[in-house]
């Protein structure tokens, strides 16, 4: 029987183990949930900034695209979400029942123990009990013998009592769960039918955009020219600064290491947004025969939205061009560049502390009311990609 104990005692060990990391694994799936629909809520932002008309554009489709993936991900996540309860409740029931075992083999060990012969004879008199010892031995054993007794009694008592407070709470978890449950795939229903809607709404504007490919191909290629302007402009700028700036001072030198050491931990240059167009070369998300080669990374985010410093640094130069500004800022042999701003909050040989605001990001009236940041980073005059410098969201 004492093994037979250890076994079940054992085995609840795991369960309850097992358990705990499926609650684990449902916090962390919640989390993501909080976070998928707060980037959701951003875009959604986004796209009631764009222009009050039924008008398809690019930027329309991209923000619609990107709540597409949120929804995706959202819903699976649920679905995940659904099936980690499912598990978590399964190793509750499990749970329960071993200790539904373990308290019927308490009550037989317990009834027992009351039908022992010493217990009856002290149940009807113990102090009769010590007077009939045939010597002064054997009062001391049963003096012993009853402050055993009564404290294997307490413990089998305590020990009933702590598996029967167990069960009850087993019994609340698994109530809990279900009710969980049953909102998770209300929730789940809710979030499958609205990503059907939004899917039949993206195939409406690809079909209307299609069909003014011609337009779109124009405005793309003038969109291309202020790029290209924009690039060589920052080129020239990042150039002339290396060619002056022959060796750095041991605190640029700090400086510029502390930045290398921190390559995929810089904040955003925005406080929330998303990664419109991506580094390098990529296919166009209309015309898949138009390819894209960024310099930079595009983040589009809501009107009114600073541009921030990713790390300290020295303003090493800002300027202006086709109508907005750009900031690059130094730190050692690398330099980050924000472009595209309305209006600037620093200026040339200004030290700048991480997160701190360069200016604001220019909405462009012509382009849907869009809210867009490039940003750049260079080690030298080398281009590198931003993506893996700023953290993964």
């Amino acid at each position: 029987m004492h093994n037979r104990l250890i076994h079940i005692i054992f085995t609840g060990l795991l369960l309850m183990v097992s358990c705990t990391l499926s609650a684990q694994s449902v916090k962390e799936l919640e989390r993501q949930q909080k976070q998928l629909k707060q980037e959701i809520e951003q875009t959604n932002k986004m796209l009631k900034q764009t222009q009050s008309s039924k008008t398809a554009t690019v930027n329309k489709l991209n923000l619609i695209n990107r709540n597409l993936k949120n929804q995706k991900k959202l819903v699976a996540n649920i679905n995940s979400e659904v099936n980690a309860l499912d598990r978590e409740m399964a190793s509750l029931t499990n749970r329960k029942n071993q200790l539904l075992t373990e308290e019927e083999q308490l009550r037989q060990q317990y009834a027992a123990l009351i039908r022992e012969t010493h217990y009856a004879q002290l149940q009807q008199s113990p102090l009769l009990f010590l007077l009939r010892a045939d010597s002064f031995q054997q009062l001391v054993r049963r003096i012993r013998y009853m402050m055993e007794f009564a404290n294997l009694k307490q413990t089998q008592v305590a020990r009933l009592k702590g598996v029967q407070a167990e069960i009850e709470s087993q019994n609340d978890l698994l109530k809990a769960n279900r009710k969980q449950k049953v909102e998770s795939q209300k929730q789940l229903k809710r979030e499958q039918e609205k990503l059907a809607r939004d899917e039949r709404k993206q195939q409406q504007m690809l079909t209307q955009l299609k069909k003014k490919e011609k337009d779109l191909k124009a405005d793309l290629a003038k969109q291309q020219k202020r790029a290209a302007e924009l690039n060589k402009k920052i080129d020239e700028k990042v150039r002339q600064q290396a060619r002056s700036t022959t060796t750095l001072t041991q605190e640029q030198q700090l400086v510029g290491d502390d930045f290398a050491a921190n390559k995929g931990r810089l904040p955003w240059p925005v406080e929330k947004g998303y990664i419109s167009g991506q580094f390098g070369k990529h296919q166009h998300p209309v015309y898949e025969n138009v390819m894209l080669d960024n310099k930079g990374i595009y983040i589009q985010t809501t009107a009114g939205t600073k541009a921030r410093a990713v790390f300290k640094g020295t303003v090493s130069s800002t300027f202006v061009l086709n109508g907005t500004y750009a900031v690059i800022v130094q730190h050692g042999a690398y330099r980050t560049v924000y472009a595209n701003l309305s209006s600037l909050a620093v200026k040339q040989g200004q030290s700048v502390a991480t997160k701190q605001a360069l200016g604001t990001i220019a909405t462009e009236n012509d382009q849907d009311n869009k809210t867009e940041l490039y940003f750049q980073v260079y080690q030298n005059t080398n281009i590198l990609n931003p993506s893996s410098w700023i953290t993964k969201q």
